[in-house]
């Protein structure tokens, strides 16, 4: 499982389960009910007395900042059932109260956010039902609250629209490349319409297999989480293998 490329910073928050123990299918946008970079919303979640965390941050800046490693549980929807099944994102207002709005600008960078999580996730159509059945979730559904908000809240069905325009045309001209690395094209041996076809010719020639943005998707077994890294660096084992 792996993060978005998108993200601008990284401030990683101790608050979280450690790794989630269902399928990713879901994604909860939330409000931070405040005009907050990026850098302001990791922050917020650095401290453990906070008890709350996210696994993304969209700030008022339009930055994306990574809290919490996409394998694991944040803690943000009041809900262990939707906080396990869900990639949540906080994203930062440009206006406060009542109508805690956001700017276009940082709308277009969540949805290019939504966007990449579908496709690493595999969720080619993001639902909005108005209910807990859809892909994008409310967190006044699971909690006494107002979040997301006025505004972005009646933005869902617009975001559900959007994003699945972009992952129709992404699904169309998807190809899977079999390379030795993404940025080395010469190494490219085959490109693919289906995974599981460009998965055996990779494994026959002990190549790797790319999706069109670059993410290693085969094999996963060597990717290490952001947090996992961040311990290498800091136990001084990191680039000693």
């Amino acid at each position: 499982m792996t993060n978005s490329k998108l993200i601008d910073e990284i401030i990683l928050s101790p608050n979280h389960s450690g790794l989630r123990n269902e399928k990713i299918t879901k994604i909860a946008i939330h409000h931070t009910a405040g005009v907050l970079t990026a850098q302001r919303i990791g922050s917020v979640f650095k401290s453990r007395n906070r008890q709350a965390s996210c696994n993304y941050g969209v700030g008022s800046d339009g930055k994306i900042v990574l809290v919490v490693d996409e394998c694991n549980r944040a803690w943000t929807t009041s809900s262990p059932w939707c906080d396990n099944r869900a990639i949540t994102i906080e994203v930062g207002n440009s206006t406060r109260g009542p109508n805690w709005e956001i700017s276009d600008f940082v709308l277009d960078r969540l949805i290019e956010l939504v966007t990449d999580i579908c496709i690493r996730n595999n969720i080619y159509h993001c639902s909005y039902t108005g209910d807990k059945n859809g892909v994008l979730q409310k967190h006044e559904w699971y909690a006494n609250t107002n979040c997301p908000g006025p505004f972005l809240g009646n933005k869902f069905p617009f975001i559900a629209r959007e994003v699945n325009k972009r992952l129709r045309k992404n699904k169309n001209q998807n190809l899977y490349r079999v390379r030795k690395s993404f940025k080395d094209k010469k190494s490219q041996k085959g490109a693919f319409k289906y995974f599981d076809n460009a998965k055996k010719f990779a494994k026959k020639y002990k190549l790797k297999v790319f999706d069109e943005s670059g993410y290693e998707i085969y094999p996963r077994n060597n990717l290490k989480s952001v947090d996992t890294l961040a311990r290498e660096v800091i136990r001084g084992d990191w680039g000693n293998g």
